[in-house]
């Protein structure tokens, strides 16, 4: 699948994301553009996760070109890329809810050598601040999604607030409340759940994101899907106006 992710392929993904968006600048320490971020989630929740290096070696090249070309300071650089490298590995994680865990790693010298989530926290800190995400995430239909959740499974609907909104989504930084939504949308169009990408597609808006960066998610997270052979039994949501 590797073999997919050509030079081309990746630089036409990367054009369909509008520069300058909303999301982006909304956001201290937003990617200016998360094609890659949605490409390497959208790969690794297709069981491609083969393809999540190509994708993470094509961007880091790309933004040292980029860093040269404006003279950034090697202090400086070396951050950058280490941000990069960062909000990829977050995303594949934090998708690795929905599609399973993932089975990619980065480079040696752009790897974490500590716990970017607080262990000492309690777990009832996660259950208000996994609230308070998903609140801000989903507004105004919070309450009904919560209670789809809670009536379905009670653990499931204690579980998705907590680990999954309180622990995972917003247990770090590293990846900003739109980012996170573009990975989930990412990984759901990945394993083909309509409705739920419908709803993550709301929250990106909920986030931030512009009509069109939200369309770019999606159309980005179809292409990438479709190349290694996913198939929607109903089609895939649009984004609501």
């Amino acid at each position: 699948m590797a073999n997919f992710a050509t030079p081309a392929f990746l630089a036409s993904l990367k054009a369909i994301y509008p520069s300058g968006g909303p999301s982006t600048l909304a956001y201290a320490g937003a990617l200016p553009n998360p094609w890659a971020l949605i490409t390497a989630v959208t790969f690794s929740a297709s069981n491609a996760p083969e393809a999540v290096p190509v994708v993470f070696k094509y961007a880091l090249e790309e933004l040292k070109e980029e860093q040269r070309a404006q003279g950034t300071p090697d202090e400086t650089a070396a951050k950058e890329q280490l941000l990069l490298a960062r909000k990829i590995r977050e995303g594949v994680l934090q998708s690795g809810l929905l599609s399973g865990m993932p089975r990619v790693t980065m480079p040696v010298n752009l790897r974490e050598t500590k716990v970017l989530r607080d262990t000492n926290k309690h777990m009832t800190e996660f259950d208000k601040s996994g609230e308070q995400l998903f609140r801000s995430m989903y507004r105004d239909t919070a309450d009904s999604v919560q209670n789809l959740l809670d009536s379905a499974y009670p653990d499931l609907g204690w579980w998705c607030n907590t680990i999954g909104y309180g622990v995972t989504y917003g247990g770090t930084d590293a990846l900003t409340q739109v980012e996170s939504t573009y990975a989930i949308v990412a990984a759901l169009i990945a394993v083909d759940a309509p409705r739920q990408v419908g709803w993550h597609l709301a929250n990106a808006r909920h986030g931030g994101a512009s009509l069109d960066e939200a369309r770019a998610v999606r159309r980005i997270a179809m292409e990438v899907a479709q190349l290694v052979g996913v198939t929607w039994r109903g089609g895939v949501p649009d984004v609501e106006p």
